[in-house]
C-alpha cells in the first residue's frame, strides 16, 4: 500500500482507503514565464496523479491559477498594460509550457477571478465569526491571534510566526505582524490600473491566500484528501489556508495529508535574474527535451533538494539514452521472437516480470521513492534472464505514470530507412567476417548520419540517435 510523508503529522501515513481522491496543488501566479523550479512541482504532481490513476484511483486533480496579485499589477504598471492583459498572456504561456512538458493530469484549472463571489462569501464568514478585522483604507485582515493552532503545519509558535517575511502583507495598523490580508481595498492612486470588484466588503480584490480555500471549498467542500505544493509555500501560504478554512468552517483537519516538494537551486544558488542563473522552462527546452527535465525531477526524491546544473542535465541525457537503448533492444529482441504484432501487446510480459514489478512498486509505496524505482527499472532492462517481451511490457506499463514517452521514442528510433538498413546489413557482414577495419569505418559513417549501432550477445541492432 502506498504511504506518503504527511507534512502536518511529520510521519508517513497510508493513502485514504476510498478509491476517489481529491488533490489540490497550488498553481502559478501568472506574471512572468515560469522557471524550472516551478516545473519541478508540476512535473512531480503530474507523475503522482498518473500513478494513482494507474493503480485504480479516481483522482480529481484541482489547480488554481492566481490571475490577480500584487506581482501581476506591478508587471502591468512596468509594461504600461492592463492587468488582465498581463494575466491572460502569461496564463497562455503557462498552458503552452505544460503542454510542452507533457503535464496533462490536471482535471480542473480554476482562475481566481472566476471565484470572486466565493472569495467574498468566505471572508464574510470569517468576519461574522470574529476572525477578521478591518483596517480603513487598507483591507480586511485575518487575526492570527484568534487561531491557537496557527503555525502547526510549519512548526512555528505564534511568536515565530510573527517573524515571517516572505509575502507577508505589510501594514503598520495590523494587530499582529503575521496577520495577512483577505481582501484589499482599491487604492485611489491605482484605481485605473488595479482590478477591483464591488462587494459587501468594499470595492477591492482578493488577498493571495483566500483564493485557494474559496476555490477548493467550491469543488471539494470544507475538507479534502491531499494538498500539494513546493516547500516554500508551507509558510505563510499553506499555514494561512489552514487558518482560513478551519476558522470559516469549524471543521478540522482542513486537509488530511500535506505533501511538500523540495527546493530547486541552480549551480548552488537560489534562482534570480540578477545572479544570471534564472532558467525558465522555455530556456531549458531550447537546449534539452522535456524528458530530460522529467528524468531529473524523478531521479531525485520529491522531498529532497535539487541543485540543477548542466552537468546534471548531461548525466540525465546519458541515463535516458541508456533507458531508451535498453528498451529498444528489448523491443527488437521481442519482435524477433514473436513477431511485431504480438510484441506490441505482449500480455504475458507482466506475469513474466512479476518479481521486478513488485520490487518497483515497493519502492514507490515507500513515500514515492522514484530514484530507486528508476534504478530498478534500468536493472530490470539489463536482466539477461528476463524474457525480452516481459521487459518491454513492464517498462511501457510503467511509462503510463513516468511520462518519458518510451514507446513513442523507441518506435521512432527503430524506424530505419531502407538505404540505412542496407548499410547496416553490410556492417553486420563485415563483423561476421571479422573485417573490423571496414565495419568500424561503416559504423562511423552511420553514426555521422545520426544513427547508433549497439552490439550485444543477442546480436547487433541500429537505431536513430536519441536527441535530448
Amino acid at each position: 500500500m502506498l504511504s506518503l510523508y504527511n507534512s502536518l503529522s511529520r510521519q508517513e501515513e497510508p493513502l485514504p482507503e476510498q478509491r476517489k481522491l481529491r488533490l489540490f496543488v497550488c498553481g502559478p501566479t501568472v506574471y512572468d514565464y515560469l522557471h524550472i523550479g516551478n516545473a519541478r512541482t508540476y512535473l512531480f504532481f503530474d507523475f503522482f496523479a498518473k500513478l494513482l490513476r494507474a493503480r485504480g484511483y479516481e483522482v480529481h486533480y484541482l489547480q488554481n491559477i492566481t490571475d490577480i496579485d500584487d506581482k501581476i499589477i506591478a508587471k502591468a504598471i512596468t509594461e504600461g498594460k492592463e492587468t488582465k492583459a498581463v494575466a491572460e498572456r502569461f496564463t497562455k504561456a503557462y498552458f503552452e509550457d505544460m503542454k510542452a512538458l507533457g503535464v496533462d493530469a490536471v482535471t480542473t484549472y480554476a482562475p481566481a477571478t472566476d471565484f470572486i463571489a466565493q472569495i467574498v462569501a468566505q471572508v464574510e464568514r470569517l468576519i461574522d465569526k470574529g476572525f477578521a478585522y478591518k483596517i480603513d483604507g487598507d483591507g480586511w485582515y485575518f487575526d492570527i491571534a484568534k487561531d491557537p493552532d496557527y503555525g502547526t503545519l510549519s512548526g512555528r509558535t505564534a511568536a515565530q510566526a510573527e517573524d515571517g517575511v516572505t509575502r507577508i502583507d505589510e501594514s503598520v495598523h495590523k494587530r499582529n505582524k503575521g496577520d495577512f490580508c483577505l481582501w484589499k481595498f482599491t487604492q485611489t492612486s491605482l484605481e485605473n490600473l488595479e482590478p477591483r470588484w464591488p462587494s459587501s466588503l468594499g470595492s477591492g480584490r482578493p488577498g493571495w491566500h483566500i483564493e485557494d480555500t474559496a476555490i477548493s471549498e467550491f469543488y471539494f467542500g470544507p475538507q479534502y484528501d491531499i494538498h500539494g505544493g513546493g516547500v516554500d509555500l508551507k509558510f505563510p501560504h499553506h499555514e494561512a489556508e489552514i487558518a482560513q478554512q478551519e476558522s470559516a468552517s469549524g471543521l478540522k483537519p482542513f486537509v488530511r495529508l500535506w505533501m511538500h516538494g523540495g527546493s530547486l537551486t541552480v549551480d548552488g544558488k537560489k534562482m534570480s535574474k540578477s545572479a544570471g542563473n534564472f532558467v525558465t522552462i522555455r530556456d531549458f527546452l531550447e537546449v534539452h527535451s522535456a524528458a530530460v527535465l522529467r528524468w531529473i525531477v524523478l531521479n531525485h526524491h520529491y522531498r529532497s533538494p535539487i541543485d540543477y546544473s548542466e552537468r546534471i542535465a548531461a548525466q540525465a541525457v546519458t541515463e535516458l539514452e541508456m533507458l531508451y537503448g535498453l528498451a529498444l533492444q528489448a523491443r527488437e529482441a521481442a519482435m524477433r521472437q514473436n513477431g511485431p504484432d504480438d510484441a506490441a501487446s505482449h500480455a504475458a510480459g507482466v506475469t513474466a516480470g512479476k518479481a521486478w514489478k513488485e520490487h518497483i512498486e515497493a519502492a514507490l509505496d515507500d513515500d514515492l521513492n522514484t530514484p530507486k524505482a528508476l534504478a530498478l527499472a534500468l536493472a530490470m532492462l539489463k536482466d539477461k534472464e528476463l524474457d525480452a517481451a516481459a521487459k518491454y511490457a513492464l517498462i511501457t506499463e510503467m511509462d503510463a505514470f513516468l511520462g518519458l514517452a518510451i514507446e513513442e521514442t523507441v518506435r521512432e528510433a527503430g524506424a530505419i530507412p531502407p538505404e540505412i538498413a542496407r548499410k547496416f546489413m553490410e556492417y553486420q557482414d563485415f563483423r561476421s567476417n571479422k573485417q573490423f577495419i571496414q565495419s568500424d569505418a561503416l559504423r562511423a559513417a552511420l553514426e555521422g548520419l545520426g544513427y547508433v549501432i549497439r552490439d550485444s550477445q543477442e546480436g547487433s541492432f541500429i537505431a536513430k540517435r536519441f536527441t535530448h
